[in-house]
């Protein structure tokens, strides 16, 4: 098993450098400009403060960038971490409703994916842009600008069935999350449907997943002060995801949010309708906003998170390893962050 972390603040590479030293394996730097601070910038510092570290960006939102621009960007960082670098590529969630815009339908996200595919593997690719569709590739490659020598593993970030297939289709790895992306088994099933499609096998396939996890200490409730904290931002990032959803295609919330659902969206209606995008997910996996806190229930954490003692955890993320997961992403509010990334490190991948 992988242990990957994410960042997103240009000022606190040591941070990356220091979960390096402690264990972690990869460093997914997220991409919503309208919080965070720009990945390939972050990418750049990380790669010139670490050595062995895997780095890429968890994930770039195809909707902000040209392909083009994005595998520039990648094989740009390729050139300095050479044969560390990887791509992980999504639709867009808060990058895209921060503007008030929907993520990248599935279809023009597959035709990027395309794109994008072939640029990282050096060859020459049919791109269309403003109706006119001309072949393109990497120029001046002998000079040194950018690297697609090395390999650029493509993570497709996914949680429903649809563009979980075209990480099958196109990518080296699916990104996802659990419980909000299904079981192991569901996407497995859904990414060789798209390996199927384009006759692909899936030897060297990757999962990783984002998962929350709670070390209980000695006689602690659930619901203390800090693992509400620790554990509140991740869960209301899938309340306000349920909520686009809903918005936009009218979709059920999944069964787990069932218990506080209609209170929850009770409370978001409350709020100006100009601006409740900005409301929705202006604490984006940061931090926990106060009048959130009462929908972080013992109930909702447990249908939530992996919760138990050190040794508890470690035998329900080794159950998730058997059954097909390959890495842990690992997404710790600002304010916790260097805390919980030392316990993790500590609990769980010591001990791993």
């Amino acid at each position: 098993m992988d242990f990957g972390i994410v960042s997103a603040k240009i000022d606190e590479i040591g941070y990356i450098a220091h979960a390096e030293n402690l264990g972690y394996s990869h460093c997914w730097v997220a991409d919503s400009h309208m919080i965070w601070s720009n990945c390939f910038a972050v990418l750049a510092l990380a790669a010139r403060q670490t050595r062995t570290m895997k780095l890429g960006t968890g994930v770039n939102i195809a909707g902000l960038r040209l392909a083009p621009v994005t595998a520039n960007g990648i094989a740009t960082i390729n050139r300095i971490a050479p044969g560390r670098t990887f791509l992980g590529v999504g639709t867009g969630h808060s990058a895209m409703r921060l503007m008030g815009q929907p993520p990248m339908r599935v279809k023009a996200f597959a035709e990027y994916l395309r794109v994008v595919r072939a640029l990282i593997r050096g060859e020459e690719v049919d791109y269309t842009l403003n109706g006119k569709t001309h072949p393109i590739t990497f120029q001046l490659r002998n000079f040194n600008y950018l690297d697609v020598e090395h390999y650029i593993p493509l993570y497709v970030a996914a949680y429903g069935p649809k563009a979980q297939a075209l990480a099958g289709e196109y990518g080296d790895g699916l990104v996802t999350g659990i419980p909000k992306g299904g079981t192991i088994e569901q996407m497995l099933a859904n990414v060789r449907s798209g390996a199927q499609r384009a006759g692909r096998t899936l030897d060297d396939f990757r999962i990783t997943a984002r998962i929350n996890v709670v070390i209980l200490e000695p006689g602690e409730s659930i619901t203390s002060e800090r693992i509400v904290q620790e554990n509140g931002p991740a869960f209301v990032s899938w309340l306000h995801a349920s909520v686009d959803r809903l918005k936009e295609s009218g979709a059920e919330p999944p069964e787990q949010l069932k218990p506080v659902w209609q209170e929850y969206l009770d409370f978001h209606l409350r709020r100006p309708a100009a601006t409740r995008h900005q409301q929705l997910h202006g604490s984006h996996y940061t931090y926990l906003e106060p009048e959130e806190a009462r929908f972080v229930t013992a109930d909702m954490l447990k249908r939530f998170c992996v919760i138990g003692t050190p040794e508890e955890v470690v035998q329900q993320l080794r159950d998730l390893e058997r059954r097909g997961l390959n890495q842990i992403l690992c997404n710790f509010p600002l304010a916790r962050s260097y805390r919980m990334l030392e316990d993790f490190a500590r609990d769980v991948i010591d001990k791993y």
